[in-house]
């Protein structure tokens, strides 16, 4: 019930940031903290000590298309050769339709990228909302939700939960150093991508409960998992 409220409070934040992004009431907010990012002298160079562009380019990389599929398809093949079937076309399933969605969430809104300040790489792709914040969260949230009832104790469910989430939103935050993404670009792609990991955990969980085949699959999470 508390899983299901969040999914519902996330949809909802989600459709009215959208709605507030459309009608320019956050403009000038997104506009501010980009500018807040970068040296009054020269808005093409950013705060922070002269190591931290570059490695915001390494860690932003973790939400691209090409690491994420990696990611998706490093643990596609270890539930393959563990044999857990179902579990695969769940994490294939969920990582699939999160990303359909997000190709239609951009087409839809077909926001411009911040022109504010220089663009530290070069993204030409609508800009919200935040695809690499959205599929790290429907990837990483995804797989850790997924993964983590594959866990037969609280300390490592805990565990996947919580590097999923570190690495959501240190790509997140990455976005907005480099001056690709807006503030609120970076919130919606969170916000659905976390009501879409959400929601796919909560598809795994009752399709367990209903499932003999899926409860054996993973006998040890099942027995761990209250009652």
């Amino acid at each position: 019930m508390t899983v299901g409220l969040v999914v519902c409070a996330a949809a909802f934040a989600f459709v009215k940031l959208a709605d507030e992004v459309q009608e320019g009431e956050t403009q000038r907010v997104d506009d501010r903290v980009l500018r807040a990012l970068r040296t009054p002298a020269d808005p093409a160079v950013p705060i922070g000590p002269s190591w931290l562009l570059p490695a915001a380019r390494d860690l932003t990389a973790l939400g691209s298309s090409s690491v994420l599929v990696l990611v998706v398809l490093a643990v596609a093949g270890f539930l393959a050769l563990a044999r857990l079937w179902r579990h695969l076309a769940l994490v294939l399933g969920a990582s699939v339709g999160g990303l359909l969605l997000m190709l239609l969430l951009k087409r839809v809104f077909d926001r411009p990228r911040p022109t504010v300040v220089p663009q530290l790489i070069v993204e030409t792709s609508p800009s919200f909302p935040s695809g690499h914040a959205m599929m790290s969260a429907v990837i990483y949230l995804t797989l850790g939700t997924l993964l983590a009832q594959l866990c037969p104790r609280w300390r490592e469910r805990t565990y996947v939960l919580t590097v999923a989430c570190v690495l959501a939103v240190l790509v997140g935050l990455t976005r907005l150093y480099l001056g690709v993404h807006y503030p609120t670009d970076v919130l919606a792609g969170w916000t659905v991508g976390l009501a879409w990991a959400l929601a796919s955990g909560l598809l795994a969980s009752g399709l367990r409960r209903r499932s003999p085949e899926l409860r054996a699959e993973a006998p040890a999470a099942e027995e761990s998992e209250p009652h």
